[in-house]
């Protein structure tokens, strides 16, 4: 076998392979042999068919299934010889392949690029680092308690907090937009779970009152025909309620799975919830902010097939969130929706893996087994949890992907330049970027 490999840019290759013909004859002919021991054709008996006459119905079939089992394993075998290191399958475009000639095949494909890793020490990298007060903890029981409230009807005026049913219908230029219409919509005033200056606008109200509402679409919200247009909500306020908070009592308690019965033993375990929350939303943020920084300082080319392959798992990622199942076929999604995504995840996997590589990193094994702990600790059966994932490799091998990732990420930061700032519980949990697509599946004021 024959190999010559031409480089047409950085990270592709065209390689002709030359498989001699005797291969290809000598394969083809033992096929044959085989086809002749089990083929039926009228007027020969089983297994005594003259090999020219199985040639000429089966030999062109036999000789194609040959070239394409061929094509698999040179293909293989000459990058291997060559120590390339394919990123995705190759395009084959045969060049000669007449019976009694040397079979010859070019394969298109990319390969993996080469890194050379840039300085990280003149990286700068803010840190975010909090701690969680008595106010926050005050603050999670109360909204724990909301969550669970009972609506009382009122008479009065809505206040902040209040749950109004109301109707609404939303005019653009005089004229009514898509999505901007609801009957008999329940709204708690403040949760901003409408457009601002919505809610605002009917704290006062009283049931049987109606008003319009003149207010601006956010400059980016999601609908391109809505963005920072100027609208007119003309509502109607059919009832207003009250909240009733439930009593901080054991039985309040055992909603949440939690057997106490005092408040001061509730809260504790309330605050065990968020500790591990904000060290999941820290480490979450600064591995966020510290992988793109690791994008912007490294150019790296990117192969096209690693890229749609992301694009087709994100694709995957969206019907699953939005419920599509399998009514939905994910090819259907547009692929340049996720092209910026899929291609920012390829280049932190392809530089998070030439870390590992230069740096000869292994996973820490008192880390995986700090990390299965984590885990376990928030299911009812611990035990059963850390048996199921110490047991099944699979399993383990992801929670070794995580702390090797999280190596990779220890490791940048001791070399860059680290500023910590401190932030609130709140700013904490909030994420530094927008996810890449929003649910527009509510009404279009929400």
């Amino acid at each position: 076998m024959q190999v010559s490999v031409e480089a047409t840019s950085s990270i592709e290759r065209q390689m002709t392979v030359t498989v001699p013909a005797a291969r290809i004859e000598d394969d083809v002919n033992s096929r044959l042999k085989q086809t002749a021991r089990s083929a039926r054709i009228d007027g020969f008996r089983p297994g005594k068919v003259p090999l020219n006459v199985i040639k000429r119905r089966y030999g062109k079939g036999i000789r194609q299934e040959v070239l394409g089992d061929v094509i698999q394993h040179t293909f293989y075998e000459a990058v291997t010889q060559e120590k390339l290191k394919p990123a995705g399958g190759p395009s084959i475009e045969p060049k000669s392949d007449a019976e009694g000639q040397d079979f010859e095949y070019v394969a298109t494909f990319e390969v993996y690029p080469e890194i050379a890793l840039a300085d990280f020490s003149a990286v700068e990298v803010e840190k975010q680092v909090s701690a969680i007060a008595d106010t926050d903890v005050d603050k999670m029981v109360e909204s724990l308690q909301k969550q669970h409230a009972d609506w009382t009807e009122v008479e009065r005026a809505a206040e902040d907090g209040d749950r109004v049913n109301i109707d609404f219908e939303g005019f653009k230029d005089g004229e009514a937009f898509q999505g901007g219409k609801s009957e008999g919509h329940d709204l708690v005033l403040g949760s901003g779970t409408m457009i601002p200056g919505f809610e605002d606008g009917l704290v006062g109200m009283k049931a049987g009152d109606e008003k319009e509402l003149e207010l601006t679409f956010p400059e980016a919200y999601h609908a391109e025909e809505l963005a920072g247009a100027a609208v007119v909500f003309k509502t109607k306020v059919n009832s207003v309620s009250a909240p009733e908070l439930p009593e901080l009592n054991a039985e309040f308690f055992s909603k949440f799975g939690i057997e106490e019965t005092e408040l001061d033993g509730f809260k504790a375990e309330i605050r065990k919830n968020m500790e591990r929350e904000l060290k999941q939303a820290l480490n979450a943020k600064i591995k966020n902010r510290v992988l793109n920084k690791l994008v912007e300082a490294n150019s790296v080319e990117v192969p096209k097939a690693l890229v749609d392959g992301e694009i087709d798992r994100l694709r995957q990622q969206a019907v699953q969130q939005f419920g599509g199942g399998a009514n939905l076929d994910p090819s259907a999604l547009p692929a340049e929706l996720f092209e910026g995504q899929a291609r920012q995840r390829v280049s932190i996997g392809l530089l998070v893996g030439e870390v590992i590589q230069s740096n000869e990193l292994k996973a820490d094994e008192a880390r995986v087994k700090e990390t299965v702990e984590e885990i376990a600790e928030t299911y009812q059966q611990p035990e059963e949890v850390r048996d199921y994932y110490l047991n099944n490799k699979e399993q383990l091998a992801q929670v070794e992907a995580l702390v090797l990732e999280d190596q990779v990420v220890d490791l940048l930061l001791s070399q860059a330049k680290v500023t910590e700032v401190e932030v609130s519980y709140e700013e904490a949990l909030k994420q530094d970027q927008a996810p890449a697509m929003e649910d527009e599946s509510e009404a279009d004021a929400e």
